[in-house]
C-alpha cells in the first residue's frame, strides 16, 4: 500500500477559514448519494486521490449497495454518484443500477472509458443507455500524449473509440442521455476557466473525431493520495499549496460538495467527500451506513488542509466549477 500523506504546507490551517461561518455543517437535504463501489481499476493513473490501480481488490457488496438504496430512500436523496476505482470491475454494479432506476433516482455513472475496450465490460454502454443513465467520462486532455501521459499509453485511442460508441446510442446528442467530460490538470495548477476550455473540447473533438458531448466539469487536482506523493517527490507540494491557499474563495463555500453530499466507501463506511475517504477522515455520523436506520442528522463536516483544493479560485466539486 502507498504511503498516504496527511501533513501538508499551509500557513493557515483550512478549518480557520470556515469557523464562524454558517457553512461547517451539512445542509438539512442532502441531495446526492456518491458511492465508491471499489478501488480495483485497470489503470493506475498519476493524478489518482486513492491510490486505484489493477492490483486493489476492496470491492463493495451487493448487501452494502442496498443498505445505499434504502438510506437515499429513505432520505428523499434523488441523486446516485457512481464510481470507483473503475466502477465497471465490481460485478455488482449491474444490479445496482438496475435497482435504483426502478427506484426512479437519477445515476450518475463515472468512467475512465478505456476500461470498455476489454471484452468482459464492452456491454456496458448499451446497459447505460438502457437505463438512461448519466455518463460521466473521464478525459484530462482533448490530446493523446497529454491524456496518455496522465493515463497511461494506448488510453487516449480507448477513450475515443468509447465516445463514438456513446454517441451512435444518442448520448449527448437525447436530452434523456447526457454525456459530461471532466478534466484534471496536468500538473500543478489550477484549472483554466471552464467555459473557455470547455468551448475548446466541443470544437477540437467535433472537428477531428465527430464527437458531441454536454458539458465539461473541470476539477482541481487535490492534493491527496498519488497526486499529493507526486508532488511530493517532485519539490512542487510546498507551491502548489501556496497555490491552492492563496487562490480561497469564500464565495465557494455555500455550494461545496460536502454540505448536500455524503460519500460511501466500498466497505459501507461514511465520508463527507472522496478525499476524507482518500485520507480516513470519517464523517461525524454513524460509522456505516448499514447503521442509518432512518434521517442522516445534520453533522459538522469534517474539514483539513486538503480542503483548499475545493474551495480556490473558482471552486472544485464533481459536477466541476461551483461559482
Amino acid at each position: 500500500m502507498e504511503q498516504v500523506l496527511t501533513s501538508l504546507p499551509v500557513t493557515q490551517p483550512f478549518a480557520n477559514r470556515v469557523l464562524g461561518t454558517p457553512y461547517v455543517q451539512t445542509a438539512e437535504q442532502l441531495q446526492t448519494l456518491q458511492i465508491n463501489v471499489g478501488l480495483r481499476c485497470n489503470l493506475a493513473c498519476t493524478h489518482c486521490h486513492l491510490y486505484c490501480s489493477p492490483a486493489r481488490s476492496e470491492m463493495m457488496s451487493l448487501e452494502t449497495m442496498r443498505h445505499c438504496l434504502r438510506v437515499a430512500q429513505s432520505n428523499g436523496i434523488k441523486r446516485l454518484d457512481i464510481t470507483g476505482g473503475a466502477p465497471e470491475l465490481n460485478p455488482h454494479v449491474p444490479t445496482l443500477i438496475m435497482e435504483a432506476s426502478d427506484a426512479g433516482m437519477h445515476i450518475m455513472f463515472r468512467s475512465n472509458l478505456a476500461v470498455w475496450d476489454d471484452e468482459d465490460y464492452s456491454a456496458f454502454p448499451e446497459f447505460l443507455a438502457k437505463h438512461n443513465v448519466e455518463v460521466i467520462a473521464s478525459l484530462p486532455c482533448y490530446t493523446q500524449d497529454n491524456t496518455d501521459e496522465q493515463r497511461g499509453d494506448g488510453v487516449f485511442g480507448k477513450i475515443i473509440s468509447s465516445l463514438r460508441r456513446l454517441n451512435a446510442l444518442g448520448y449527448g446528442l437525447k436530452p434523456e442521455l447526457l454525456l459530461n467530460l471532466v478534466y484534471n490538470p496536468g500538473g500543478a495548477f489550477l484549472p483554466p476557466p471552464q467555459e473557455d476550455l470547455e468551448s475548446d473540447y466541443k470544437k477540437i473533438l467535433l472537428e477531428q473525431y465527430g464527437i458531441v458531448f454536454n458539458k465539461l466539469f473541470t476539477l482541481t487536482n487535490n492534493p491527496s493520495g498519488r497526486f499529493a506523493q507526486f508532488l511530493e517527490q517532485s519539490g512542487e507540494l510546498k507551491e502548489y499549496m501556496q497555490c491552492l491557499e492563496l487562490g480561497f474563495n469564500a464565495d465557494t463555500l455555500p455550494m461545496i460538495m460536502c454540505r448536500t453530499q455524503m460519500s460511501v466507501a466500498w466497505d459501507g463506511t461514511l465520508y463527507d467527500c472522496d478525499f476524507n475517504l482518500a485520507l480516513g477522515l470519517r464523517a461525524n455520523v454513524r460509522e456505516n451506513i448499514a447503521d442509518i436506520k432512518g434521517s442522516v442528522p445534520v453533522h459538522d463536516i469534517r474539514f483539513s488542509d486538503h480542503c483548499y483544493g475545493c474551495t480556490a479560485g473558482s471552486g472544485s466539486s464533481c459536477g466541476g466549477v461551483v461559482v
